[in-house]
C-alpha cells in the first residue's frame, strides 16, 4: 500500500491520536471574557478621582464631538475615548450624562 504524505494527527497536534487537543476558546485569561463584553471599559485613577473609560473604535464613532481638553473637533471616523466619573456623589446616571469625548492623546495627557 502506497505511504501518505499527509502528517499523522499526532504530528499535527503535538499530542496523542485519542483526542482533539485543547480549543482554542479555553486559553482565555482568567477575566478575559468579560474584559470583551465590556468592549474594553475600564477604571482609571488620577489625581482628580476614578473615570470610566470607554474607547470608541473609528467605525463606531459617527458623530462629531469636541474634545474638552484641546477644544479639537474628534471628526466622524476617529477613534477616541468616552470618559465619565465613576466615583461621582450625584449617582451613576448624572455621571453617565455628564461624559465627555476625548481624544486618545489628549486623555492620556491628562
Amino acid at each position: 500500500m502506497p505511504r501518505s504524505n499527509r502528517p499523522s494527527r499526532q504530528r499535527r497536534t503535538g499530542g496523542t491520536s485519542r483526542g482533539p487537543g485543547p480549543r482554542q476558546e479555553n486559553i482565555v485569561d482568567s477575566g478575559g471574557l468579560e474584559h470583551l463584553m465590556q468592549g474594553w471599559r475600564r477604571t482609571e485613577s488620577r489625581s482628580s478621582g476614578e473615570w470610566t473609560v470607554q474607547p470608541i473604535a473609528a467605525a463606531r464613532a459617527v458623530k462629531e464631538y469636541r474634545c474638552p481638553r484641546c477644544e479639537g473637533l474628534i471628526s466622524v471616523g476617529t477613534a477616541h475615548v468616552v470618559v465619565w466619573r465613576a466615583d461621582g456623589v450625584l449617582g451613576d446616571s448624572a455621571d453617565l450624562a455628564a461624559r465627555r469625548h476625548w481624544h486618545e492623546h489628549c486623555w492620556r495627557l491628562g
